[in-house]
């Protein structure tokens, strides 16, 4: 039987992933010791808790038709695990990013959102004996 369906990804789980707590969509008739089990066995770490919470089906509209439809019930686990251990699935990339070129030069990313909520990348390349440069690229989002 499978147990963990996949990660519970949100706002608010990844606050709780920085607390050591982690969010997982899981079969409706796991029970907490079976959960536990199976988050040891795939992530290699020791569960200290379990909160279960179980899911009320929603009613939706579709909007081209106009006909109302069910989701389906849900169960999730907030898994808390031992102080120092990790789940890399919920950890995030650091936002400084440095990029070098085919010559070896070290680049520097910078990101900056314009007036129209358009992504603008600002390129810093540093060369010794040299002055900086600087170029723009406009990427649409």
């Amino acid at each position: 039987m499978i147990i963990l369906l996949k990660a519970h990804i949100s706002e608010k789980s990844m606050k709780l992933a920085s607390l050591g707590e982690y969010t997982f969509e899981v079969a409706k008739n796991a029970n907490k010791k079976q959960i536990a089990e199976a988050v040891q066995e795939k992530f290699k770490v020791s569960v200290v808790g379990i909160k279960t919470i179980n899911l009320k089906s929603k009613t939706k509209m579709q909007r081209r038709i106009r006909k109302f439809y069910q989701t389906g019930k849900s169960k999730k686990a907030i898994v808390k695990v031992k102080k120092g251990q990790i789940i890399p699935i919920f950890e995030t990339p650091k936002e400084e990013a440095v990029v070098t070129t085919a010559e070896g030069e070290p680049i520097k990313i910078r990101e900056k959102k314009d007036i129209l909520g358009r992504t603008k990348v600002k390129v810093e390349k540093t060369a010794v004996g040299a002055a900086q440069t600087t170029q723009r690229k406009v990427i649409p989002t």
